[in-house]
C-alpha cells in the first residue's frame, strides 16, 4: 500500500469552464462507499499523487471526521479534502490532499471544503494548519495564503522531507507550510460568506 503524507494540490484557474454555484454543492463527511469515487477523482486531478484505493478506504474508516466530500446536485463527487490531527500535535490539522474536479473549479470550493473541516473538528482545539505543497504549485499556495489572511495568522515555510529521503527517484524536497497560531472560533462562517459574496459579484477566485 502506498500511503504517504505528501500533499500535492492542483487548482489551475479554468475560466472557460463554468463553475458550479456554491449553493448547488453539498459538503459531507466521507464514507466507506466513497472510496472508489475518491480514488477516481484524485486520478483526474494531476499532479496529485494517486494513492491506492485501500488508502482512501482507510481514510474513510479512521479519519472520516477530518475529511470532506463535495457532491453536485446529481450526487457526483466533485471535491475532496483529506486531513488528520497528528497524535502528538492535537492542536494541528494536517491537510494531506485537496482535489477539485475541473467542472467545479472557479468557485472557491477548495477553500470552502477546508473551512468545513476546520469548523466541524474541535474548532477550539485547532490552532495551526499544516500542509506540504510543491514549490511550483502557485494556485495551491495562494489558497493557503488566503486562508492565513482570513485567520489573521502567519504562514511560515520550512523543509520537511529532504529529497535524499526519497532515494534515487528525483523527488523534490517537501516543503511544510504552517499557518498559525489562530483562534478559529473568532472566524466561524467568514469563509462561506466571503466565498458566496465573491461568486455573487462574479469576482475571479484566487484559487479553487
Amino acid at each position: 500500500m502506498t500511503f504517504t503524507a505528501r500533499t500535492l494540490l492542483s487548482f489551475p484557474t479554468v475560466r472557460e469552464h463554468r463553475a458550479a454555484p456554491p449553493q448547488a454543492l453539498t459538503l459531507r463527511a466521507i464514507r466507506k462507499t466513497d472510496g472508489r469515487a475518491i480514488h477516481r477523482l484524485v486520478g483526474q486531478c494531476p499532479p496529485l499523487d494517486l494513492n491506492s484505493l485501500y488508502a482512501y478506504l482507510l481514510l474513510s474508516e479512521h479519519y472520516a471526521d477530518t475529511c470532506v466530500l463535495a457532491e453536485d446536485s446529481a450526487s457526483n463527487v466533485v471535491g475532496f479534502v483529506s486531513a488528520y490531527i497528528p497524535p502528538r500535535h492535537p492542536d494541528v490539522l494536517f491537510v494531506w490532499q485537496v482535489a477539485v474536479h475541473l467542472r467545479a473549479r472557479g468557485c472557491g470550493l477548495g477553500r470552502r471544503m477546508l473551512w468545513h473541516v476546520l469548523q466541524h473538528v474541535a474548532p477550539e482545539a485547532i490552532r495551526y494548519i499544516e500542509t506540504t505543497v510543491g514549490p511550483d504549485i502557485a494556485a495551491s499556495r495562494g489558497m493557503f495564503a488566503g486562508v492565513a489572511r482570513q485567520l489573521h495568522a502567519d504562514c511560515s515555510e520550512t523543509a520537511l522531507f529532504e529529497s535524499a529521503l526519497f532515494g534515487q527517484t528525483g523527488h523534490e524536497t517537501e516543503r511544510l507550510l504552517r499557518i498559525g497560531p489562530f483562534q478559529l472560533s473568532r472566524y466561524r462562517g467568514c469563509a462561506e460568506r466571503s466565498s458566496e459574496s465573491a461568486h455573487a459579484r462574479g469576482a475571479a477566485p484566487r484559487s479553487a
